[in-house]
């Protein structure tokens, strides 16, 4: 692995280990707060914060898992080479236009 995506690779689980504590934290706090799905909405819709804390999160996870998924199909298969990287930057690109899509949905309902 080069020392670039080594680092982004380490930089990304940093900032994943935050973001999905605050996630699974904030759905148990919801959950036990007996908050409906259409409460939680209307908290999260136009709040900018939660915007940006799932903006971040997205971006986090859609650099970090394609590194990992690289390091495992070179490890496990015979897949190499630019084809290979290729298809983790689609990849990438699937899990950020998805996750994006998604925070913009709840953030605009």
């Amino acid at each position: 692995m080069s020392p670039l995506l080594y680092l982004a690779q380490r930089g990304t689980a940093a900032i994943l280990t935050v973001t999905v504590a605050v996630h699974l934290g904030t759905i148990v706090y919801a959950v036990r707060g007996g908050l409906t799905a259409g409460e939680i909405l209307a908290r999260t819709q136009g709040n900018a914060a939660f915007l940006a804390f799932y903006v971040v999160f997205v971006l986090a996870a859609a650099i970090h898992a394609p590194i990992g998924l690289r390091s495992i199909l070179r490890e496990w298969t015979a897949w190499r080479g630019r084809s290979l990287d290729a298809a983790m930057v689609a990849f990438s690109a699937l899990l950020t236009v998805l996750g994006l899509r998604a925070a913009l949905a709840v953030f605009l309902a």
